[in-house]
C-alpha cells in the first residue's frame, strides 16, 4: 500500500504542500483561516497520515486526550485513573486537559483534538458545548461519559441520574422524612447530571409523598473559583446547611449533589450539634472511597466509576480499530451501568416533631 504523502493531502485539501507542512507542524498558523486548517486536518485523518513524531518511533503509541472539569473530586480522580489503567492495557497514550468548567478551555481542547497526532478524546463529563463537540467527533473519535442524554449525538457510557435521584427519595420516603432538602452547586442545563438527580427526587415525592416538600438550596461557582478554592464543594455544602437549618426548620434529610458537598454538610450539622441521622439524615451520590470510611459510611449512590471509566477506552479503541459492531460512522453507540444505593449508617427514620 502506497504511503501517504504531504502532497496527497495538499490535493485533497486544495492547498499548497508547503501549507500542509505548515499546519500539520503547527507553524504559523495564523496565515491560514480555520476552515483550512480543518480541511487539512480532516484530508490527514482520512488519508491515514502519520505525523513525522510518530513516524520517528518503531512502535508508535496513539493519544487520547482525557478532558475532566476537575482532580480535587475523588469521583474524577478515580474515573481518570481507570482510564489510564485501560488505556496502557491498550497501548495508548493519556493526556489529561482540566477545564474547571471553563467553556473557554472546552473549546480550546476541542481544536487542539482536530490535530491529527490526537487518535481521539473522551470526556469525563458532558460536554458544556454539545454542539461544538458533536462538529469535533466527525473528525476525531469521541466517547462522553456522564449522564443519559438522549440527545446527544456522542457514542457515551452513562448512568440514569434521573433514576438514581428517585432511587434516594423512595429510601428516605420509606423511612418516614416527608420534608428534605436538595444541596447542590451551580444548578442548570450545562450540568444535566445534577438538575436530573434533582428532578428525579422531586419526581418521586410528588407521586409517592404529595403531602412533602423538596427545597432546592444551590450556590452557582465560577470557573474561577473551581481552579482557585480547591475545597469548594465541602465550603458549599457547609454554608448551603447552614442556611437550611435557619430557613427550613421542618426539613429532617438532606440529599448532597455528590459525596463532596455531603461532606461539607456533615460537617455543618455536627458543628450546629445535629446528630447524624437522629435528628438529620443524609444521602448523596457518587460513592467515593472516602466515604466508605469509618466515621463517615455514608448513604450514597453507587456509580461505577471505575467500570465507566474502563469502558469508555474501549469503546474508543473499538471505533479506532474499526472493531465496532456498528462501523456506520452516523451510528451512535450508547453503555448504560445501572446506579445502586449504598445505605451508611447517615440515615435513618425520621425525627418526631
Amino acid at each position: 500500500m502506497k504511503k501517504t504523502t504531504i502532497k496527497d493531502i495538499a490535493a485533497a485539501a486544495g492547498v499548497s504542500p508547503a501549507s500542509v507542512s505548515m499546519i500539520l507542524n503547527g507553524r504559523n498558523l495564523s496565515r491560514f483561516t480555520e476552515q483550512t486548517i480543518q480541511n487539512v486536518y480532516r484530508a490527514s485523518r482520512q488519508l491515514g497520515y502519520l505525523p513525522k513524531k510518530q513516524q520517528r518511533h518503531k512502535n508508535p503509541k496513539e493519544t487520547i486526550i482525557i478532558v475532566c472539569p476537575s482532580l480535587m473530586n475523588p469521583y474524577y480522580a478515580t474515573l481518570i485513573q481507570s482510564m489510564e489503567q485501560e488505556a496502557r492495557l491498550r497501548g495508548y497514550l493519556t493526556m489529561i486537559f482540566t477545564t474547571y468548567w471553563d467553556k473557554a478551555s472546552e473549546r480550546e481542547v476541542l481544536e487542539m483534538a482536530t490535530d491529527p497526532s490526537i487518535a481521539g478524546i473522551i470526556f469525563s463529563m458532558i460536554p458544556q458545548q454539545p454542539h461544538m463537540a458533536e462538529e469535533v467527533s466527525k473528525l476525531v473519535p469521541m466517547v462522553a461519559v456522564g449522564d443519559r442524554t438522549y440527545n446527544l449525538k456522542l457514542d457515551t457510557v452513562d448512568v440514569n441520574n434521573y433514576s438514581a435521584g428517585r432511587m434516594v427519595a423512595s429510601h428516605l420516603i420509606g423511612l418516614g422524612h416527608k420534608h428534605v432538602a436538595y444541596i447542590s452547586t451551580t444548578l442548570n442545563e450545562e450540568h444535566s447530571s445534577r438538575m436530573k438527580r434533582c428532578d428525579g427526587l422531586s419526581d418521586e415525592y410528588f407521586q409517592s409523598c404529595p403531602a412533602g416538600t423538596v427545597t432546592v438550596y444551590t450556590q452557582d461557582v465560577s470557573s474561577h473559583k473551581e481552579l482557585y478554592v480547591t475545597g469548594v464543594e465541602h465550603e458549599v455544602g457547609y454554608s448551603l446547611t447552614q442556611k437550611c437549618l435557619q430557613e427550613s426548620p421542618h426539613v429532617t434529610a438532606i440529599v448532597a449533589i455528590n459525596d463532596m458537598v455531603a461532606y461539607g454538610v456533615r460537617a455543618a450539622l455536627i458543628d450546629a450539634g445535629r446528630r447524624i441521622p437522629d435528628d438529620m439524615s443524609l444521602c448523596a451520590f457518587d460513592n467515593i472511597y472516602p466515604s466508605r470510611f469509618p466515621g463517615v459510611d455514608l448513604t450514597t449512590i453507587e456509580h461505577a466509576i471505575v467500570e465507566r471509566g474502563r469502558s469508555s477506552i474501549r469503546l474508543l479503541s473499538e471505533k479506532l480499530r474499526g472493531e465496532s459492531e456498528f462501523i456506520d460512522e452516523n451510528a451512535i453507540t450508547r453503555v448504560e451501568y445501572q446506579s445502586n444505593l449504598v445505605v451508611g449508617s447517615t440515615t435513618g427514620p425520621a425525627r418526631s416533631h
